[in-house]
Order: C-alpha cells, then structure tokens, then sequence
C-alpha cells in the first residue's frame, strides 16, 4: 500500500504546484486541466485551463492535487510537515512558505527541533517546518 496526499485548490493548483516545485526542490509529474479532460465540453470557459489532476513529487512524498470546482473548503485538520536538515535551509523554506500565508507559530527553537514553526501558505495549505536536532 502507498498513501499519497490529494490537495483541493480553488483555482491556484498550477500555481501552487510551480511554487512548490521551483521553491521547495518538487519534480512535478503532471497537470491535466478540466479542458483537457473528457468532460472538457461541459466545464465552464472560465475553469477550462483549471486543474483535474496534477501530480508532483517532494522528496519521498507524491502530492496529488486538484481546483475543486464544487464548494471549496480551505484545507483543515492535517500539516504537511516538511522536514528539513540544517536551520538556515528552514529559515530560508519557511519564509518562503509565509510570504502572501499566514504565520501561525513563528519559526523558533523548541524542545524538540532548533528550528520549528507553522505558516499557512499563500494557496491555503497548511505547513509545518521542522529542523532535525544535529
């Protein structure tokens, strides 16, 4: 069994995943558009160039990601932690990450981690940064 993340955006996944591809070190897979997709005919001409399906790589984790063209809901209830090995490569990500979000925890040093902080992104998604103890 492989468990994937499928993150629900409302009309930014492309960028989103160019953001996290180009800052975060991603390889994207791929992105499929509602226009592109066999029911391309019926979706709205404002949402033709929107993503049904993108996937993209970060790290060992696959990102699956879609624009939720019903009801959106902001992302809630999970983190996505991004793990990362020395203090100023987290500084540098998790500024990157707040820049347009929202900062929840600033990023400080805890009993756990020298470098530790939650920002919810510029796309909704919400993120944990955390620098393994040397």
């Amino acid at each position: 069994m492989k468990i994937e993340i499928h993150l629900h955006f409302n009309g930014c996944c492309r960028e989103a995943f160019e953001f996290y591809t180009k800052e975060l070190g991603g390889t994207e897979v791929s992105l499929l558009t509602y226009g592109e997709s066999p029911a391309g005919e019926h979706v709205p001409e404002d949402q033709q160039n929107w993503i049904v399906h993108g996937s993209m790589s970060l790290g060992d984790l696959v990102i699956a990601g879609a624009d939720i063209m019903t009801d959106y809901e902001r992302p809630a209830g999970f983190n996505i932690l991004l793990q990362l090995e020395n203090e100023e490569d987290s500084r540098t990500k998790f500024a990157l990450l707040a820049e347009g979000g929202e900062v929840i925890m600033p990023l400080q040093s805890t009993f756990w981690s020298p470098s530790f902080g939650v920002v919810r992104d510029k796309f909704g998604i919400p993120w944990e940064v955390n620098c393994s103890p040397q």
